[in-house]
């Protein structure tokens, strides 16, 4: 009898909570915690997690919903035990149904991918987190389903984090990680662009706030130095290497995704790119776009000006994509011309994300090499047990390596560790960018 009563107050401290938050005037998160019991069919790990945290921070809603009551039954000198007696109860059912479903008897229940349920669970929690801090602290309705149906985020928020969970499933076979990357890389792509098409075509509402920006990465440097203000950029792009070292460049930028399909399209075996011009051209573009941008302002020169002469500077980015990468097969403008991602490397480095190679386990068969399109695997960096500068933790060398010799790093973690929480944050952050990022 334990485990049919202990689903059905599940099911009821959903339910509950969907009144609760229904009688606030959010009937959108009321429709979320109401769809959420329906995890709990599917017997996937990763649903008793998720529905045992929501219960669990369920009890602390009813300790907090308990006490104002209270206090205003005490101030208007009306009867309060009664009231203090069923949310105590309420409390205590939420709060007991989510520790037995977190706890070691709802396992054998809650079966299946099991080996992947943590990952899950970090990430729905991680990108439910991102987007609700997101969603409240913006000064305009960050949400593309809030504006055109107020309220409706939060069944966004719902949707992205299931997403954001599948993918952490996915992405732990390192084969599997390898195939989704660009995939999931393009879906974002596409979705930014295609927000950024309608826009202009007059849906007003698929744009952040109306005010237009050039999708050019090198803008992120160049256009706070330009415009003396504007640091949004800048600083999502600095706490992104904050999480996850240079992986921007291989999985969050919009840009980015396009020098992948190019690369692509060019010979299997890629010809990678001289070290030089992986330092050094990104390095006399950084200087450029960057000593421009402080010419232009103190010359004075007027914002459409600048607009254009930047739009020139992406033109030309496109074009090494469209000639330069899909000669060579490598992602000739992300490591040779973009100075963004010089900058990515660079600091990438501050952060301790690390891919190494095993050597003991490595047999210099070249396969990693082959997978890379960073120009970041010579012989010199396999022998030395490394990437070069170049790498951006896209893990491809990780997946196609046919002796697991190739390992994510991080101090302190085991390598399995290491790349599952790698993982998780990738995914997360992947969810939480296909719902906030628009120009």
């Amino acid at each position: 009898m334990t485990t049919p009563l202990m689903l059905f107050l599940a099911v009821l401290g959903h339910v509950l909570l969907a009144a609760h938050a229904l009688r606030q005037g959010e009937w959108g998160l009321a429709a979320a915690l109401a769809a959420l019991p329906l995890l709990l069919l599917t017997r996937l790990g990763a649903a008793r997690l998720v529905s045992g945290l929501v219960l669990v921070l369920g009890a602390l809603v009813w300790v907090q919903a308990g006490l104002s009551f209270v206090g205003m039954r005490l101030a208007l000198g009306q009867d309060w035990l009664r009231l203090a007696l069923i949310l105590a109860a309420v409390m205590l059912a939420s709060l007991g149904a989510g520790l037995w479903l977190l706890g070691r008897r709802a396992q054998e229940l809650f079966h299946r991918n099991r080996a992947v349920e943590l990952p899950q669970t970090a990430a729905f929690a991680l990108a439910a987190g991102l987007l609700i801090t997101a969603r409240a602290k913006a000064s305009v309705p960050v949400l593309l389903a809030d504006r055109f149906l107020p309220g409706s985020g939060w069944l966004e928020i719902l949707a992205l984090a299931l997403y954001a969970a599948w993918l952490a499933g996915a992405f732990m076979a390192p084969p599997r990680h390898r195939e989704l990357r660009p995939r999931v890389w393009a879906l974002f792509s596409a979705v930014f662009f295609g927000q950024l098409v309608l826009g202009l075509l007059g849906l007003q509402d698929l744009l952040m706030t109306g005010r237009l920006h050039l999708p050019v990465p090198a803008l992120i440097a160049a256009g706070p130095l330009f415009r003396g203000s504007g640091l949004f950029m800048a600083i999502l792009f600095s706490a992104t290497v904050l999480f996850v070292g240079p992986a921007w460049c291989s999985h969050l930028c919009y840009i980015g995704a396009w020098d992948d399909a190019c690369s692509r399209l060019g010979p299997k075996v890629p010809r990678p790119v001289s070290p030089r011009w992986t330092l050094w051209g990104r390095f006399t573009a950084l200087v450029l776009t960057c000593g421009g941008a402080l010419a232009l302002r103190l010359l004075g020169v007027d914002g459409l000006t600048a607009a254009w002469l930047a739009a020139g500077f992406g033109l030309v980015g496109v074009g090494v994509m469209l000639v330069v990468s899909r000669r060579l097969g490598v992602m000739a403008h992300c490591t040779a011309f973009c100075p963004i991602g010089l900058i990515g490397n660079v600091l990438g480095r501050l952060i301790p994300w690390r891919v190494r190679i095993d050597r003991a386990l490595c047999t210099r068969c070249g396969t990693c090499a082959r997978a890379c399109r960073y120009s970041a695997l010579s012989d010199q960096d396999i022998e030395a047990g490394k990437p070069a500068l170049p790498c951006t933790l896209c893990g491809d060398c990780v997946g196609a390596c046919p002796h697991e010799a190739m390992h994510y790093r991080f101090p302190g973690l085991a390598n399995a560790t290491a790349r599952a929480v790698f993982l998780t944050l990738i995914a997360a952050l992947s969810a939480a960018f296909l719902g906030v990022a628009r120009i």
